[in-house]
């Protein structure tokens, strides 16, 4: 019987979709221990229609995916990533945490590093994996639609290299979107014309699933099938447009053992939390025998702003497999109980500090942590919200007919109409951007006490010009005005190490003496604390125009963003590469 069904057609044919399953997710030469691979990707940006909520509604996708398709590589390995755009929005896709090396042109914020890709227009993103592996993401990076067009990246490390912690029965992600009824589009475009807050969200979801806390969602919900007694991987991800979240599975204790693609000391919590932009992966041990239980995984947000919020809760089940023989006998017999995870209160800014601080590099000699210790340039960045005038012969929302807006050392950014980059790249900056960014505020005051009378702010297209490896250290201040809150700043570019944080307004004398600079966690996206401060260091090591931002999206949307122009130093492998033929045209 074994023979003839080797020599079936059935079981060849069955060899030959596993063979070609595991070369198209792992299509290494088996020989080559550590060689390069390069990965093709066609994302094509299309239109789909997904009943959400009750309703349907038309949403922009990758391949009619929503979440949009796994990117899978090796760390070392080249992604080639063709972007069709068959939909009516121009449209520009960001890898989140990439660090680009040399290669801008394919970090995709719009007007930024490249003009978007208009309707009916293609372009290829190239670009190489060096020295990082772990959990990141991609996603739109122009106005909103980053809501419906966003997917995993996962770096797995180079062959025969083990994980720095127990490896994994199973790699599973674990992706946090929000999701509005109406158009995100029309949301965002309203509240600019207002002067005023979007909108909230109307669920968040958990692999594009709201679950049963919804109308019409019980059909909708993400189910985890898992083993008693191993151990899972969870890739988390939050792409949540404005809300940081609390994530926890109930009577499960979870190990936190990466974040942003970096590995980091493991420690045990029952709740993780997570800004928009971060990853984390965190290990799910089951218990030994499969418990009498279905377990409830939700996440609902962390709020510290004044701002409106959608003050709902996703939820997903973790199901223990079952025996067929078991299965069967309690088929007949009531449902299994459902048990649900205590979440740390809304507004619970004590576990916020307490999370981050266990958060920490190795930093042994495998993976060392290389914080510059010593400083080239200092930067004092106040971020938070101000206002500006209303237009003439228009009615605002804002406090006193004012338009709210976001700021940085109370610049609001103003989008060019050309791509920073290729203004850079061609000496052609005039009349695109300045380089007068300033290092500190304009003016000093109690920035998280009693706000100054005057809070209107100043805008225009301004960055800070870096020569290359300068060694930086920028300390992000929150202001109080119209309100305290947290704000996940994110880097395009680079890794950081977050060398300090606390609450209230930085003292440069005494702060800096209680620095980490051994083991500080290194990342791409950092929360600045509501009503306090944090610090970060970073090598200007890679040459071309860097974006950095809220990534609250409301915020980005407000001008809560800058840029970061590193020059070429004076060797060949230290210089920007030319862009490619196709990068798109305004």
């Amino acid at each position: 019987m074994g023979s003839s069904l080797l020599q079936s057609p059935a079981f060849s044919m069955a060899i030959l979709f596993a063979v070609c399953a595991f070369l198209c997710v792992f299509p290494e030469p088996a020989l080559a221990k550590h060689a390069r691979v390069t990965r093709h990707y066609k994302f094509n940006i299309k239109s789909q229609n997904v009943k959400r909520l009750c309703q349907t509604k038309s949403i922009v996708t990758v391949n009619g995916q929503f979440p949009g398709p796994r990117i899978i590589a090796r760390e070392g390995d080249r992604l080639v990533i063709k972007v069709v755009n068959h939909v009516q929005h121009n449209l520009t896709l960001h890898w989140h945490g990439i660090r680009q090396l040399r290669s801008g042109w394919a970090d995709g914020p719009a007007y930024i590093t490249q003009c978007p890709i208009q309707t009916g227009q293609s372009y290829v993103y190239n670009f190489t994996v060096t020295g990082q592996r772990g959990t990141l993401w991609w996603h739109a990076h122009i106005s909103w639609l980053r809501a419906t067009v966003y997917g995993p990246i996962v770096i797995l490390p180079k062959r025969h290299v083990p994980y720095p912690f127990p490896q994994p029965f199973q790699e599973v992600p674990i992706i946090f979107g929000e999701w509005w009824k109406a158009d995100t589009e029309a949301v965002i475009s309203q509240a600019l014309q207002t002067g005023s807050g979007p909108n909230v969200s109307d669920a968040y979801t958990i692999n594009g699933l709201p679950g049963p806390l919804y109308n019409c969602s019980a059909k909708d919900t993400y189910k985890l099938k898992v083993k008693p007694g191993r151990t899972y991987l969870l890739r988390l991800i939050n792409a949540a447009l404005d809300n940081e979240l609390f994530f926890s599975i109930a009577n499960h204790t979870l190990t936190v053992v990466e974040t942003d693609a970096v590995y980091i000391k493991p420690f045990k919590t029952q709740t993780v939390l997570i800004t928009p932009g971060q990853t984390t992966n965190v290990l799910l041990r089951t218990k030994s025998k499969s418990p009498k239980a279905t377990f409830v995984m939700a996440a609902r947000p962390y709020v510290t702003g004044p701002a409106a919020f959608d003050n709902s809760t996703t939820t997903g089940r973790l199901e223990y497999e079952t025996s067929s023989v078991k299965a069967n006998k309690n088929k007949n017999k009531k449902k299994l109980p459902l048990l649900k995870p205590v979440l740390p209160k809304l507004n619970d800014t004590l576990f916020s500090m307490n999370y981050n601080k266990k958060i920490r590099s190795l930093a042994n000699a495998k993976f060392p942590a290389n914080v510059p210790k010593a400083v080239n340039k200092n930067f004092f960045f106040t971020v938070g919200l101000g206002v500006s005038t209303c237009s003439k012969n228009q009615t605002c929302q804002g406090p006193n007919n004012t338009r709210v807006v976001a700021a940085i050392n109370n610049v609001t950014f103003v989008q060019p109409n050309t791509a920073l980059l290729q203004a850079h790249f061609f000496n052609q900056s005039k009349g695109v951007y300045t380089t007068d960014f300033p290092a500190n505020p304009p003016f000093k005051f109690n920035y998280t006490g009693t706000p100054p009378s005057n809070i209107a702010v100043s805008s225009g297209t301004k960055v800070v010009v870096l020569p290359f490896n300068t060694s930086v250290e920028l300390v992000l201040q929150d202001t109080s005005i119209i309100g305290a809150e947290s704000h996940p700043l994110h880097l395009h570019g680079f890794n950081f190490f977050v060398v300090g944080f606390g609450s209230g307004n930085f003292d440069p004398k005494n702060d800096p003496k209680k620095y980490n600079l051994v083991d500080p966690a290194e990342r791409n996206t950092v929360g600045v604390p509501s009503g306090g401060w944090v610090a970060i260091r970073f090598l200007a090591d890679n040459p071309g125009v860097w974006f950095m931002h809220c990534h609250l999206e409301v915020h980005t949307s407000w001008g809560l963003k800058m840029a970061w122009v590193v020059l070429d130093g004076k060797r060949r492998n230290q210089k920007l590469l030319p862009p490619p033929s196709d990068l798109p045209k305004c």
